[in-house]
């Protein structure tokens, strides 16, 4: 006798089923699809006892904690075989899990469950598991799952013929194949250039293991590499101790050598790294790394050190000794939700280190060590940093720029700073209509040399004066804006700024700055006006807004008698030309009445794209100009803002929409218009093509030192020559000394699963007659694996 059902459009019919174990493999597959299809028995014993599936049904909606939802369309019971079967277009629901099937078939004297026919298993975490048959007990501890895949959520796939469950906790699969990526590059059907097969796998779900039998690595079809036996977590485990991939490494300072990182999980919240590493040249060197993850942050400490085996071949910079070592610590902590502190530390014995070992923070100028505390608010941010700062150039790099006096050791000129406190505040009540602003700055700091440089007989210039120096500041604003009817814009303003200073030189100190307790107020007022004018045209929509800015305020105080340690970088441009105060930072404040206009432009091009553009112009109109004060820093001097009349600056921004973008930004002198500064950027994308091309010039500077023009030409280019092959080129040009400074030319193949570049570079920055640096670089990338990189220098 046969029962059949036909079901409905959407009958969503709910089925109870047992909830079973969650320790299942993610990576076989196999028991997660199991979870689902072994629920079905219970439906069958439960059926049989009540008689019908109608009422079956029924009652397992009312009753059931945990629901599977079944659709499909026919539902059969076969009461002589003792079989359920759903038959077409079968789709099961279970939690976040759903299982499609062609058929559905559970036995219930074999106690036997089987889908069949495109079976596919869709996880919670976005895993999909599909196989053509897949037969297991409802206990799970037998199964045979054939021809099956599983693609994760991060599109790899692992393959096998079979797999076989045997067991509560032990599943093997038969000729595995693993996959870094499935339709790879967006191309259906597209196949990795690599893989990782092996003849057999072993999954111990008990153990969390997975062990490789005769695995091997495929490149292009071809075996390059093999194993015997290779045992690693399973992917439901995120930390377990054990050998990490090794890297090799080769170096003409190093030799060759290899890296081979082992983990250590100490527990759940805490591990620790090793990763010595041995060269050829240099021998070993130590390196581990502890990480503790606390309830409110978390943090690390990695030390490293070698006894260098030939410090010959590090001649002539400081890594030309035997005992190398270097200390790095990091830390988040949150306070609440609100503020937070930590650090982030870097010291080493001595300069090079970090970048001939490619350790943290190599290949700066610098590596800057922090202390902070960080708070936001709505409207307000505070931030507090302490730093400390490792040079990591030697003394002589500066040799062939400026007569850097080598008495002095570049280490002894860095200040510590102890610390530099910013806070920001927007107030939400408004006063007189109009927004409130507060910006405050605590900054101290300690140098233990004078930061000089000399660029002629008794001439010179300060970067930073040895000893202390302490300053506190706060700046309150306010900015009320008015539009009439005719469209006129006023923007009326206010504000005062007062600072404390507290300044100690050193002896050996040579800078003409006063020491003591001093202070200064600021005030200013202003107004600034613009009167946007929109015009149509067969060009397109034009808006022209001109500007005037007028600022007063008495002189600047203190001018020349306090260190300069914030406000040193001035560069006078369209970007600038608005600002009320100039300066980059708080030690100097802009005095005098001042006045800027210019004029804004914007087109919305009727063929597409647009163009802005802004010329403008400042004016010193009465009290001290505070850039036209030589003092030991000389900020200011040759900005064009030195004189009552500045230079004129403008700016222009060309965007086509077609691939094609055009900047330029330059300062012309005020009485020839000759060119003072100048920047323009062409960047252009055409099919294959994607090409830079960048001009630079700057006319000397003899107040700062900068006796004779400089102008450059850098150029970038890459050009596709196909779907996964590019090459590419950039050069750096001096358009003065008519000098290639630095090449380069290069090779690539990308695709999703693998990446490699093999590419010739030439630096000529030196210019001290040692030989130009000729580099070859190569650099392998494995999705999933991690990437391979080696360089050696080609000598003249």
């Amino acid at each position: 006798m046969r029962l059949g059902t036909s079901l409905p459009d959407d009958p969503s019919p709910a089925i109870r089923t047992r909830r079973l174990s969650a320790g299942a493999s993610l990576l076989a597959g196999v028991s997660l699809a199991a979870m689902l299809i072994a629920g079905l028995p219970a439906a069958a014993q439960d059926a049989s006892a009540n008689g019908s599936l109608g009422d079956l049904l029924a009652t397992q909606a009312a009753t059931s904690d945990q629901r599977m939802v079944l659709e499909a369309d026919t539902l059969v019971y076969d009461i002589d075989t003792e079989q359920v079967s759903a038959v077409g277009n079968v789709v099961i629901y279970y939690g976040d899990y759903v299982l499609v099937a062609e058929r559905v078939e559970v036995d219930r004297r074999t106690q036997m469950v089987t889908a069949i026919g495109s079976v596919e298993l869709t996880e919670p975490g976005g895993n999909i598991v599909r196989s053509e048959r897949v037969e297991l007990a409802d206990d799970l501890s037998r199964g045979v799952v054939e021809a099956f895949e599983v693609v994760t959520s991060q599109r790899t796939a692992f393959r096998s013929a079979r797999a076989t469950r045997e067991g509560d906790d032990v599943t093997t699969f038969e000729d595995s194949t693993y996959l870094p990526c499935v339709d790879c590059d967006g191309v259906k059907g597209k196949e990795p250039i690599w893989r990782i097969k092996a003849r057999r796998i072993i999954h111990k779900q008990g153990e969390q293991t997975v062990t490789m039998r005769d695995a091997s690595f495929e490149f292009l079809g071809v075996p390059i590499a093999w194993v015997p036996v290779l045992t690693q977590p399973d992917p439901t485990v995120r930390r377990k101790t054990g050998f990490l991939a090794p890297s090799p490494v080769y170096n003409d300072d190093l030799g060759l050598g290899v890296v081979v990182p082992y983990f250590w999980a100490l527990a759940p919240n805490m591990d620790l790294t090793f990763r010595p590493a041995v060269y050829s040249r240099q021998g070993f060197l130590a390196d581990a790394e502890f990480r503790h993850r606390l309830i409110d942050g978390a943090y690390s400490i990695r030390v490293a050190g070698i006894h260098q085996s030939d410090p010959d071949a590090f001649d002539g910079t400081s890594g030309d000794v035997q005992n190398r070592a270097a200390l790095f610590s990091t830390g988040e902590f949150k306070i609440n939700q609100r503020w937070k502190w930590g650090w982030d530390i870097a010291v080493a014995s001595d300069r090079s280190f970090l970048n001939d070992y490619d350790l943290p923070k190599a290949s700066n100028d610098a590596a800057i060590s922090d202390l902070y505390l960080i708070g936001a608010g709505n409207r307000s941010r505070f931030e507090a940093h302490a730093y400390g700062i490792l040079v990591q150039q030697e003394d002589e790099a500066f040799n062939g720029v400026a007569l850097q006096p080598q008495d002095v050791d570049l280490q002894d000129k860095q200040p510590f700073v102890h610390p530099v406190v910013d806070y920001y505040k927007v107030f939400d009540q408004q006063i007189a209509g109009g927004e409130v602003k507060l910006e405050g700055n605590f900054t101290s700091l300690t140098r233990q040399e004078d930061d000089i440089f000399a660029f002629g007989v008794g001439d010179e210039r300060f970067r930073g004066v040895g000893g202390t120096f302490t300053r506190a500041s706060a700046d309150v604003s306010w900015r009320r804006r008015f539009v009439d009817p005719l469209g006129q814009v006023f923007t009326p303003f206010a504000g005062v700024s007062g600072d404390v200073f507290y300044s100690t030189l050193h002896d050996d100190s040579t800078a003409n700055i006063d020491e003591g307790a001093f202070g200064r107020v600021m005030p200013r007022i202003g107004l600034e006006y613009s009167y946007p004018i929109l015009a149509q045209s067969a060009l397109g929509t034009q808006v022209f807004e001109p500007i005037a800015q007028l600022i007063v305020r008495p002189d600047e105080m203190l001018l020349g008698e306090v260190p300069n340690e914030d406000s040193q970088s001035l560069v006078f441009d369209e970007t600038s030309l608005f600002d009320i105060d100039k300066f980059s930072g708080f030690d100097r404040e802009e005095g005098g009445t001042r006045l800027n206009v210019g004029l804004r432009n914007t087109t919305n091009l009727a063929i597409g794209g647009s163009i802005s553009a802004l010329i403008g112009q400042s004016f010193h109109l009465a009290g001290r100009n505070s850039y036209a004060a030589d003092n030991v820093y000389g900020t200011g001097l040759d900005s064009g803002l030195a004189s009552d009349k500045s230079d004129y600056v403008a700016g222009l921004s060309i965007a086509t929409g077609q691939g094609l973008q055009f900047g330029a930004r330059a300062r012309f002198d005020d009485e020839d218009f000759s060119v003072q500064r100048a920047e323009a950027q062409l960047l252009g994308l055409s099919g294959p093509l994607t090409a830079s091309l960048t001009y630079a010039f700057l006319r000397e500077q003899p107040d700062l030192g900068i006796t004779t023009n400089r102008s450059e030409l850098q150029s970038a280019v890459s050009l596709r020559l196909d779907a996964n092959w590019r090459i590419f080129g950039s050069t750096r040009f001096d358009i003065i000394n008519d000098n290639f400074v630095r090449d380069a030319v290069g090779i690539a193949y990308d695709d999703e699963a693998f990446s490699v570049s093999l590419s010739y570079a030439e630096d000529r920055t030196r210019a001290n007659g040692e030989p130009i640096d000729r580099t070859v670089f190569l650099q392998l990338g494995f999705r999933t694996l991690g990437d391979i990189s080696a360089s050696a220098d080609v000598l003249d």
